[in-house]
């Protein structure tokens, strides 16, 4: 998905810098902003709850040795996690200001 959407934030600004706007291109962006929000609450879902069994392991590691090992394991795919979801909100983020741009520009 990272690299769909960095292709398509190129040919955006590409599109821009051109003048290639118009009402179609608006539309366009509004429908791929649409389907990246998707994606972007989906990631958020997942990592909120990755997030929280991993605090339910880490509550649990004084009953046994093995909380320990999967509230590690946990911790290690969360942080990647994390990551995406941050990298995926500010593309979405900079398509608002693409939109803003082929819109005030017209």
């Amino acid at each position: 998905m990272k690299k769909y959407i960095d292709d398509y934030i190129l040919m955006l600004e590409e599109k821009i810098k051109d003048n290639d706007g118009g009402k179609q291109l608006q539309e366009d962006v509004l429908l791929k902003i649409e389907i990246f929000n998707k994606e972007r609450i989906i990631h958020l879902i997942i990592t909120l709850f990755y997030a929280l069994f991993t605090v339910l392991f880490a509550c649990h590691i004084k009953e046994s040795v093995m909380y320990l090992i999967f509230s590690f394991f946990m911790v290690c795919f969360l942080i990647p996690y994390i990551i995406y979801y941050f990298k995926l909100e500010a593309r979405v983020q900079y398509l608002y200001k693409l939109y803003d741009k082929i819109k005030n520009s017209d």
